[in-house]
């Protein structure tokens, strides 16, 4: 049975196994990251604003009851499908379900929100791209932070239990954070052996990017920065 290396932080990562057990694979749970919430002050939220963005279904998750209760009756724009749905769980009435990209997303909301005012849900560690297009476009972003993201260290004590002993064949790699912590993993002395012919599937090429050249081929790119299509590559592994 292949055996799948999970790295995304929990509540996913345990969602994903149960996924990966569906499928037939082996699921082997390391998240190299963990989500925290950060202190939010619902009242400092500007009185003008149009809509609401999400890219990431931590930032709704982490987000204060109060702060929800402010924003819920606004049109919410998710980035993606899961986003949506926890954007609904949490309390919005009118969510949208986005492309699946933070930079379209982007493009979708410019036009629409030139002028205007949105509440951007977030975490402290982001990709500047989505704000900086919409702030192009002449949309005023304000950015509320939600949640952050901090890496999680592993000794090889506590690692090769995990590994058995055992080759892992397929790491999947949700985060540029967590491609630079697997690349230092998998090179350490006591772990090289377990990852001598890994394969590393990753959500986008920025995250590949984290890697620079050393998975050569062994590095395959999702067609979509989703999990759906994440989990469509290993369906195709020969």
């Amino acid at each position: 049975m292949p055996r799948i290396l999970v790295t995304r932080p929990e509540p996913g990562a345990s969602l994903t196994a149960r996924k990966l057990k569906e499928m037939g694979f082996e699921p082997l749970l390391l998240p190299l990251t963990e989500t925290t919430a950060l202190p939010v002050d619902a009242k400092a939220v500007p009185d003008d604003v149009a809509a609401v963005a999400i890219t990431s279904a931590n930032a709704v998750r982490h987000a204060p009851g109060d702060l929800v209760a402010a924003l819920s009756r606004l049109p919410c724009h998710a980035v993606g499908k899961r986003t949506a749905e926890a954007a609904r769980k949490a309390g919005f009435l009118s969510v949208s379900e986005g492309p699946g990209d933070a930079e379209a997303l982007a493009d979708g909301m410019a036009t629409a929100f030139s002028g205007k005012t949105i509440v951007y849900l977030c975490g402290r560690v982001r990709f500047a791209a989505f704000e900086q297009k919409l702030e192009a476009a002449y949309v005023q972003v304000h950015a509320v932070e939600t949640y952050d993201t901090l890496a999680v260290s592993y000794s090889d004590e506590a690692t090769l239990p995990l590994l058995s002993g055992q080759a892992v064949d397929v790491v999947l790699l949700y985060s540029a954070n967590a491609a630079a912590a697997m690349q230092v993993l998998a090179r350490r002395p006591a772990l090289q052996k377990a990852f001598e012919k890994t394969r590393f599937f990753v959500l986008s090429a920025r995250i590949a990017a984290a890697f620079g050249d050393s998975a050569g081929k062994a590095i395959r790119v999702a067609a979509r920065p989703d999990e759906e299509a994440l989990l469509a590559l290993l369906r195709a592994r020969p």
